[in-house]
């Protein structure tokens, strides 16, 4: 089966949390100036497009991005079909059969736009962390740039997904997925020292 890009592409109007880093690209050298060669140089936040979070994004003793184990980026993944909803409830999971894998993909649908910051999003709910803790689930991904609600400061999905081991993906683009299962592939850069990365996810459908 043909690898899917489900990551957001990076240029200028890429939008960026309120405040943050833009998103820039441009040559630093071209071949006219060097005679054999362009080079790019970036700007970005870590939190840009598709990324994951480490914990020490929100916890100042939290792991940072080279000490997370790179294998939960990596496996059979649940696409789950949220759109509609405000939030993700506990009661919400139970209807779906999540067993064999360990990671979820929720499709909320509710970032239309990722050129302009949303101002609400479909977000987690308190339980879901432990729910899913309890069925296996090591990583969770969404479409929106945060697990929690824009506005959130106590950031209280993030807190508990990472007090029950489960790693944080955010900004997918899940748009013409359907539901399902996939093997993703999602692995963030070696970044010493740092809150979040940057990832290019793709995915793969399992039949």
């Amino acid at each position: 089966m043909t690898w899917i890009d489900i990551s957001q592409p990076l240029y200028s109007n890429t939008a960026v949390w309120p405040g943050d880093t833009n998103f820039q690209f441009s040559l630093n050298w071209t071949k006219t100036q060097t005679g054999s060669v362009n080079v790019g140089k970036l700007e970005l936040s870590t939190h840009t497009g598709t990324h994951i979070d480490a914990p020490f994004h929100f916890d100042n003793e939290g792991k940072k991005v080279l000490d997370l184990d790179i294998n939960r980026y990596i496996g059979r993944a649940l696409i789950i079909d949220m759109v509609g909803k405000q939030s993700i409830q506990v009661e919400d999971l139970k209807k779906v059969e999540i067993n064999g894998t360990q990671i979820v993909l929720f499709k909320t649908m509710s970032w239309s736009n990722r050129e302009q910051f949303p101002t609400t999003i479909t977000y987690i709910e308190q339980g879901v962390a432990s729910y899913l803790a309890d069925q296996g689930i090591k990583l969770v991904g969404l479409d929106v740039p945060s697990v929690d609600p824009i506005d959130s400061k106590d950031l209280a999905a993030h807190h508990e997904l990472t007090a029950h081991d489960i790693h944080i993906l955010e900004g997918l683009v899940l748009d013409q997925i359907t539901e399902g299962l996939y093997e993703l592939i999602a692995i963030p850069l070696p970044i010493k020292d740092a809150d979040a990365s940057p990832v290019r996810a793709v995915i793969r459908e399992i039949t």
